[in-house]
């Protein structure tokens, strides 16, 4: 016998969580309701991980925070303005938003009046499958007919898409990362054309909103065909200023069965755009990563062209001394990507290379300037020329000379 939609969420551990209905408990008074909408409901349907929950509410967001704060949990105005009220119940923080109706919108911005119709606050929301309600006790409430959509994976925007995208342009990006996270089969042809019709509107997003959204497709399941089509739609290039290498991101996705890291945003956004060094730093600034994030671009970088100016395939134990463990596997999976979009797929060698670079240990240089020092060179730019060249005989030796070798080359033996 299949198992019911309501059956899967009666089941769902975070709704029978004493955390969340004490959440409710606390609400649902003088015939307020609550229930968790969005994210929560989708993924626990789709059998993918809740990693947060959100929970509507007809109450007002001051008496929400009056009667959590009545029932001994606590409520952070994280968002009052707005209608959400953040309240921490058992250590875990649920995101309290009072339903809203779309009065007047302007771009992304809109006048807002809270409500207590359901259907009202489904409509303003972005896709169907998003647009699902459980209350506290299982039972699903679905106003727009988004659970066959969740169901058959199949994102479609609520009501007219070019109205839905122009309310908030972030929407384009979400579409293609929720299709690729959730979805399956073709794109839906009607977001798709406004996604084409709407893409200037990219042009007005914050490039940390870009970025944040950028890094969350790369994650996903299905990016690699989302970003195909985003690229083939001109999509791509308004989003990060450049041209994409497709077919080399997509033989990187093909490697996940060799490597867990082809779905790190930093290594994804190297092989999609690292044509030469200015493209990495153009794209960092574009979306506005982190130092880290900036660092191990650059990295994986430049380890994918030592490895393809490379004669023959470099010892393990050389890329981690020269790139870090983490930059040797970048760069051997963005290389390997490359050559298997080129059909020229490298096989078990660089399967063997792979593994040896997650074991290897990372060679240490066994001494330093004090040590010259000590043993007579005096310091200045030649003590440091003279380290460079008996770090260089070490590398070349395989890192076989030891410190008293590399000593004895210095011209003193302590």
């Amino acid at each position: 016998m299949s198992v019911t939609a309501e059956q899967i969420l009666q089941q769902a551990d975070w709704l029978k969580a004493p955390g969340i209905q004490a959440v409710f408990e606390a609400i649902e008074q003088e015939g307020d309701e609550a229930r968790v909408v969005g994210g929560a409901v989708r993924n626990t349907l789709l059998g993918h991980p809740v990693p947060d929950v959100d929970i509507a509410t007809t109450a007002s967001p001051e008496t929400v925070m009056e009667r959590t704060r009545a029932a001994g949990l606590k409520p952070i105005g994280t968002g009052i303005d707005h209608g959400t009220i953040t309240v921490v119940s058992s250590g875990y923080p649920y995101e309290v938003t009072t339903l809203r109706e779309d009065v007047e919108t302007f771009g992304r911005q809109a006048r807002v009046v809270f409500g207590r119709n359901w259907t009202r606050d489904a409509e303003r929301r972005d896709f169907t499958l998003n647009a699902l309600y459980v209350d506290r006790h299982g039972r699903l409430h679905d106003p727009l007919g988004g659970l066959d959509d969740c169901l058959d994976r199949r994102v479609r925007f609520i009501g007219d898409p070019d109205k839905r995208i122009r309310e908030d342009y972030l929407r384009i990006l979400r579409f293609f990362r929720i299709y690729a996270a959730y979805g399956a089969g073709d794109m839906d042809a009607d977001g798709l054309g406004a996604c084409l019709r709407q893409r200037d509107g990219l042009r007005h997003l914050s490039a940390e909103r870009i970025g944040h959204e950028m890094r969350r497709l790369l994650r996903a399941r299905l990016a690699a065909p989302a970003l195909k089509m985003m690229n083939d739609c001109g999509l791509w290039e308004i989003a990060t200023g450049g041209l994409a290498r497709i077919e080399d991101y997509l033989a990187l996705r093909s490697l996940d069965v060799d490597a867990s890291n082809v779905t790190d945003p930093e290594l994804g956004l190297v092989v999609l755009t690292g044509f030469v060094r200015e493209d990495v730093e153009r794209v960092c600034d574009r979306l506005r990563l982190s130092n880290a994030e900036r660092e191990r671009m650059r990295t994986a970088w430049a380890a994918m062209r030592c490895l393809r100016q490379a004669d023959k395939l470099p010892e393990a134990a050389h890329l981690v001394y020269q790139f870090g463990r983490q930059g040797a596997v970048d760069g051997l999976l963005g290389r390997w990507a490359g050559l298997r979009a080129q059909d020229k797929d490298p096989g078990d060698t660089f399967t063997g290379l792979l593994e040896r670079l997650k074991d290897v240990p990372v060679p240490q240089f066994p001494i330093k300037g004090a040590d010259l020092i000590a043993a007579g060179h005096a310091p200045g730019r030649a003590l440091g020329d003279r380290l460079k060249s008996l770090e260089a005989d070490w590398r070349d030796s395989g890192f076989s000379l030891s410190r008293q070798d590399l000593l004895e080359r210095a011209g003193e033996v302590t």
